[in-house]
């Protein structure tokens, strides 16, 4: 299947570290596990070119999951037109976009990114769908996908071992017993899910904002970690104390601050 695409870039966005079960094959394509079937997805220009496990609805698969109904132009002239000043980096990032995926996948994946890398949570975020998700066959290969919540809810402490999750196994084993609390979270405010996120143990502010932002699409989310205080002290503010950044960020970049904090990251960290 040959998808038409403006104005993107799939390996700039799934390259950025945002997305853990991607393979990068020798071809230039890209082998990516999404929530119900495998996918290789090849850019060439403006078209996209797709192959899957599973043909149903595919299309649609892919255009949701890279966020193409949403008018990024739109949205990038809006960021201008309020802030002048990131012009230059919101050129730049023309081509990114933040990802649909899965929200319960996402859960899982950025409890175990506390105090981790990129490869490292990989080799976890895998280890756990090796075990526990449904196989698949695609291209000659044996994939498997993400489990669903009914496949894990019952492991235990004791099963998470054999991944070395460390200290983040117990974290998991919480997120997985409070999971039925989030049920309604989409009818939350970006506050109340804040909230209701962190009230469950393991999961700080920052864990949570990465939930919000990559599994649940909420632009105007984002994490507050060192990077960021780094960034906005030496370009916004003289401060990098978490209130004042998060006070800056809703006067001058919302509703979009997590879409402009992932800019400001991805010009400085993966634009080359």
């Amino acid at each position: 299947m040959i998808i038409e695409v403006k104005n993107i870039d799939i390996k700039s966005i799934l390259l950025s570290g945002a997305c853990f079960r991607v393979i990068e094959e020798q071809d230039g394509s890209f082998t990516n596990i999404l929530s119900d079937r495998v996918v290789n997805l090849k850019q060439e220009g403006d078209k996209i070119i797709v192959n899957s496990s599973k043909k149903d609805n595919l299309k649609e698969v892919i255009i949701n999951y890279f966020d193409l109904n949403k008018d990024y132009d739109y949205i990038n002239n809006e960021i201008v037109k309020k802030n002048p000043d990131l012009k230059d980096m919101v050129n730049k990032c023309s081509k990114y976009r933040i990802l649909n995926q899965d929200p319960f996948e996402m859960g899982i994946s950025y409890i175990l990114s506390s105090a981790n890398k990129v490869e490292r949570i990989s080799y976890m975020v895998n280890g756990i769908a090796n075990k526990y998700g449904d196989k698949v066959i695609f291209n000659d290969k044996e994939y498997h996908l993400f489990p669903r919540y009914e496949q894990l809810k019952n492991v235990t402490i004791d099963d998470l071992k054999e991944f070395k999750l460390g200290f983040r196994d117990k974290y998991i084993i919480n997120y997985l017993n409070d999971y039925n609390k989030l049920k309604d979270i989409d009818k939350l405010n970006d506050s109340e899910a804040i909230e209701l996120l962190t009230s469950i143990k393991g999961i700080g502010l920052k864990v949570a904002s990465c939930i919000l932002l990559f599994g649940y699409h909420r632009l105007d989310v984002f994490p507050i970690d060192t990077w960021v205080k780094k960034y906005m002290k030496e370009n916004f503010l003289t401060s990098d104390k978490t209130n004042e950044i998060k006070k800056y960020s809703q006067e001058h970049f919302s509703p979009y601050s997590g879409l402009i904090i992932q800019y400001m990251f991805h010009s400085q960290r993966n634009i080359k």
